[in-house]
């Protein structure tokens, strides 16, 4: 599958893929919210995609679907973190682009490419030809600053797994670690992990700010059908809980 916002990573997932490895080639690959296909356009993209991140922003991707109660969702893990006995969260970053990415839960180790909007205003995709990179969107925050930076990556291409493939199989507490151009890792604490249908995207939910520094994770997920790609999307949701020195 391709993914809409972020350079390309390695994601090859187990019993949860409906369609065999030769059944996906011969489709070709599924596509993330939002996500410019370029002339390698896999089944599971289209019009309907999920709007891309930063969509209050005038240089956001296209909203194309219907924002479903992001807002106190938002809301109850920002008091959480303020719950009595909860560690100090770090004061948010500086702005500095990613360049690279670690989830040692999946083992996974991936560098990290900006990405931009189309003609369309849909994000980019991070390149079929290189499903372990993963793909940032450039114009909205940077890992560890203030606000939601997005990260995409492929879960599956027409020739095998990608690096998001066992995105789904993260849970509250994983960890995921982004280095950075300054020397600095952010590193973010899972809060929660959820599938939504590519037809009921809770845009502002996934994309809006929560007032500190947090990452989301995309890639495809779901029942995957021949000629149209998987049905969903996995985000992953996780706050900044630490800074460090090394990946």
């Amino acid at each position: 599958m391709t993914t809409v916002l972020v350079t390309g990573v390695v994601w090859w997932s187990g019993d949860d893929d409906p369609a065999g490895a030769d059944a996906k080639a011969a489709a070709g690959a599924a596509v993330l919210p939002g996500a410019a296909t370029g002339g390698a356009a896999g089944p599971g993209a289209g019009p309907d995609a999920p709007a891309a991140p930063g969509a209050a922003r005038e240089d956001a991707p296209r909203s194309r679907t219907s924002v479903s109660g992001g807002g106190a969702s938002a809301a109850r893990d920002g008091a959480a973190a303020g719950r009595p006995g909860a560690a100090a969260a770090p004061a948010p970053l500086g702005r500095s682009r990613p360049t690279a990415l670690a989830v040692p839960a999946i083992t996974i180790e991936a560098p990290v490419l900006d990405l931009g909007l189309d003609a369309q205003g849909r994000l980019g995709v991070p390149p079929v030809d290189d499903p372990r990179r993963v793909g940032w969107y450039a114009r909205g925050p940077a890992p560890g600053e203030r606000g939601t930076a997005v990260m995409v990556g492929h879960r599956d291409t027409r020739t095998g797994p990608a690096i998001f493939l066992d995105l789904d199989s993260l849970g509250p507490g994983n960890t995921v670690r982004v280095a950075r151009a300054d020397g600095r890792v952010a590193v973010f604490t899972v809060d929660r992990v959820r599938t939504y249908a590519k037809s009921d995207f809770p845009d502002k939910e996934v994309y809006g700010s929560t007032g500190r520094p947090e990452l989301r994770l995309l890639t495809c997920g779901g029942a995957y059908e021949e000629g149209t790609g998987y049905e969903a999307n996995i985000v992953v949701f996780a706050h900044l809980t630490g800074i460090d020195k090394a990946i």
